[in-house]
């Protein structure tokens, strides 16, 4: 299975990465209605940090920020289940078919490489910031640089004083 389209049904909540039930239904070939029997069938293995219902609000949100869920799954009275990379896991020795061992390893390639992006993602961030604070010190060293030079210059156009004898021409 190609994991870009896996990754396209990945989504945040609570923090967590999370794929929702109708999406690994759909992935396993099973009707969510069967998936969600075997899940409330084997609960105990499905622990809050594997697998969480969405509430009301957080369902409301993913509906209006994604447009990329299915006409019918956006109108379903029920709300759907959150699995985590585990809870994913776990779901293989619930549902034992081929199917599902294919799917299940493709989505733990699909959770690798997205943990993979986001440890380099937060290494690139690091040197962009540390860039950052460099360039604003090398820039700080250039600003007091051209203050000194200006200040200089400025002394050096002041009109001074002349020293000595002055005469005054004075026309009546």
């Amino acid at each position: 299975m190609e994991l870009q389209i896996i990754q396209n049904k990945i989504f945040e909540i609570r923090g967590q990465r999370v794929i929702l039930d109708y999406d690994l239904a759909e992935l396993y070939e099973v009707e969510n209605r069967a998936l969600k029997q075997a899940v409330k069938r084997n609960i105990n293995r499905f622990p809050s940090d594997f697998m969480f219902p969405l509430v009301k609000a957080e369902w409301t949100e993913l509906i209006t920020i994604c447009d990329k869920l299915p006409e019918n799954i956006r109108h379903t009275p029920s709300l759907p289940f959150a699995f985590t990379e585990q809870g994913v896991a776990m779901l293989s020795s619930v549902l034992r078919s081929q199917k599902a061992i294919e799917v299940n390893i493709s989505i733990m390639r699909a959770f690798v490489v997205l943990r993979q992006y986001a440890l380099g993602y937060a290494e690139l961030n690091r040197k962009l910031e540390d860039f950052m604070i460099e360039t604003n010190m090398q820039f700080s060293d250039i600003y007091q640089a051209l203050t000194e030079l200006a200040s200089q210059k400025e002394q050096e156009n002041k009109p001074r004083r002349r020293i000595g004898f002055n005469v005054q021409n004075e026309e009546n």
